[in-house]
């Protein structure tokens, strides 16, 4: 079913509570609403008294899945628990169980449902891009949707996997990395061809038939027909010697050993599996990792881990089921699946990711051979990754105790969000907020603040900070206003002494939060690390002894937060500095204006055009031909 297809959802709700009498909850409370369901496939969820949702859930038969729950005996802990909880439920029908297994997936992504397994590292994944629509193409690295035409390979595990992999690629194949603005505008040879990392097309170093031959061997490889490769420029290079072109000779000899590199670089390369995402779960002391290595053209593209929260307390099936439904809910699936542990409804699972990738999808559990020896590769990795993180999570909760006991808090906090400002002078102001809490730094809950306040002085930092805190507590307190979800903080800290914390402390009183805890962390004497001294509202400035292992903690999170509030400044000054006059006129969207920085090299080559010099561009009719002359005129 598709987003925009899906009708609304609806509650049929059993009798109202008395008046001033507690919501009833319970199996008797789910048991009420079996005689309005029928056995249709669907989609249910189950909410307590106070609305919030505790689980979604999928079935081939509602009306026999909710008798299941309706029964007061029968159930493991998890789901007594569960039951007991729930006051109201919802439920929607659908045409297939196929269906309803990916609506429960887009529901748990989108309603975090606390008894669920919930994925919380949903990043996408970069890959290679080969483009297709320049006489000479283009290798880069990509991320997000893929618009632009070309191939693409991938996913790989990380930005670093394909540097990496596109570093030695580029020594390999001579491919361009640069724009097609930077090449239309080149008069001379790039670095890149000087340390023999491009052929050099931009200045008809090589011929249009020849770059398409390195393309497709390119191509070639990626598709894992590496050996072929290898081998024709082994011929190559013997046919160079035989004809006493040594230098030629000189430079393939250096192509196949960076080949031989990058195979090495991939790791281990298996034979007989060509494309698979191996996943693999390990469990221990309530929390789950679960490793996913990638597999393309018959190479190892990277690994990475995940710890999905367990829905408090859910199976190994469960957990790797949700795990898949969700992580393949953005992502294209491969054509094979190799897991360490059986799910159930398998097969449901293979339709299911088989009509989002349109075609068919293989889910198997490998007893022997290779497949067999790569999942077993993961779950040690699994293993080992979970342990490091048990050892993190108990070495954290020390110091959050420690930090509690230090500044006399009530409760070791759960989540701390510092925050810092970044700008020069005022110029290209940004805030910045990092999250840490029991497993570390939470990184995929830090936001940015572009600092927005009319008539600010330049560096006026406490005005900046209070922007920022009205702000991020103004969208809390409009989403949250009861303060009974895990976005409120129960410790703030500042970057900066008396002033600031006055300023904070004055926003979170006018907005009636000024029992959030505060603390400001300044530099201390002749700002030096090791000597800051902390300010809280209405309490003396103190300090921790110099090697506490608290203050050490507290330097960490103060440095995370200006480390991401500098990136954020200098990401927002790139692109300021990188403006250009095209991008505020009506009509020039991304797409015009490659063309026309690629027909003209420059923009300052753009403004001085004519009406029909800017005619002859593709995509630029005559009226915004004219529209473009005036508007650089103007500038």
């Amino acid at each position: 079913m598709r987003e925009e297809d899906k009708p609304d959802i609806s509650a049929a709700d059993p009798a109202p509570p008395a008046a001033g009498s507690a919501p009833a909850t319970g199996h008797a409370v789910i048991a009420a609403y079996l005689p309005r369901l029928d056995n249709s496939p669907g989609v249910y969820r189950m909410l307590d008294a106070r609305g919030q949702v505790l689980y979604v859930g999928k079935a081939r038969a509602l009306k026999r899945r909710v008798s299941s729950y309706a029964r007061p005996t029968g159930h493991s802990p998890r789901i007594a628990r569960m039951i007991g909880l729930t006051a109201r439920m919802m439920f929607l029908t659908t045409e297939t169980e196929t269906e309803a297994l990916l609506l429960e997936q887009n529901l748990i992504k989108q309603l975090k449902p606390r008894f669920n397994v919930l994925l919380r590292d949903d990043k996408s994944f970069p890959n290679i891009l080969l483009t297709t629509d320049h006489p000479f193409p283009q290798i880069l690295k990509h991320r997000g949707a893929k618009k632009r035409k070309g191939a693409y390979f991938g996913p790989f595990a990380s930005a670093g996997a394909v540097n990496r992999t596109l570093n030695h690629l580029q020594k390999v194949f001579l491919l361009r990395d640069c724009s097609d603005a930077t090449f239309a505008g080149r008069t001379r040879p790039c670095l890149q061809y000087q340390i023999k990392r491009c052929a050099g097309p931009c200045v008809g170093k090589i011929s249009q038939a020849d770059y398409a031959a390195l393309v497709a061997d390119a191509m070639s490889f990626l598709r894992g027909r590496s050996t072929q490769v290898q081998a024709a420029l082994a011929r190559e290079m013997e046919a160079a010697s035989a004809a006493l072109e040594f230098e030629r000779a000189a430079a393939l000899r250096d192509r196949i050993r960076a080949l031989t590199e990058v195979q090495q670089v991939q790791g281990v390369n298996p034979r007989a599996t060509p494309e698979a995402d191996v996943i693999a779960l390990h469990m221990e002391g309530g929390q789950a990792c679960v490793q996913v290595f990638f597999i393309r053209a018959h190479q190892n593209w990277g690994n990475r881990d995940f710890y999905p929260r367990t829905g408090s307390g859910a199976e190994p099936d469960e957990v790797l089921a949700g795990f898949i439904g969700q992580f393949y809910a953005r992502r294209e699936p491969p054509r094979l699946l190799l897991l360490s542990h059986p799910i159930e409804e398998a097969a449901l699972m293979e339709q299911a990711l088989g009509q989002r990738a349109g075609r068919k999808v293989r889910i198997i559990v490998p007893q022997k051979g290779e497949k067999a020896a790569l999942v077993a590769g993961a779950q040690r990795n699994a293993r080992e990754s979970l342990g490091r993180k048990l050892a993190e999570t108990a070495s954290q909760a020390r110091l959050l105790a420690g930090l509690a006991e230090a500044f006399a808090l009530p409760a070791a906090p759960r989540r701390i969000e510092v925050y810092d400002n970044s700008h020069i002078q005022g110029a290209h102001a940004v805030g910045a907020m990092i999250v840490a809490g029991p497993e570390g730094f939470l990184k995929s809950q830090y936001r940015k603040f572009n600092i927005k306040g009319e008539g600010l002085a330049p560096g006026d930092d406490f005005a900046m900070m209070k922007e920022v805190l009205t702000r991020r507590f103004r969208r809390l307190l409009k989403e949250d206003a009861e303060r009974e979800g895990e976005g409120w903080p129960d410790l703030l800290l500042i970057d900066g002494g008396a002033g600031q914390v006055s300023a904070v402390a004055e926003v979170l009183e006018g907005m009636g939060l000024g029992d959030i805890a505060l603390i400001g962390v300044a530099k201390g004497e002749e700002r030096n690390a090791g000597k800051e001294e902390f300010y809280r509202p209405g309490k003396p400035v103190m300090a921790l002894p110099r090697n506490d292992p608290v203050l050490y903690f507290i330097q960490r999170l103060r440095d995370e937060a200006h480390r991401f509030a500098i990136g954020t400044h200098r990401a927002r000054r790139a692109r300021a500095m990188g403006a250009s006059p095209l991008d505020d006129i009506p009509g020039v969207g991304p797409g015009r204006k490659r063309a026309l920085l690629a027909h003209f090299g420059s923009a300052k080559a753009v403004a001085r055009a004519g009406i029909e010099d800017l005619r002859a561009v593709e995509g630029i009719s005559a009226r915004l031909a004219e529209t473009i002359h005036a508007a650089l005129r103007e500038g």
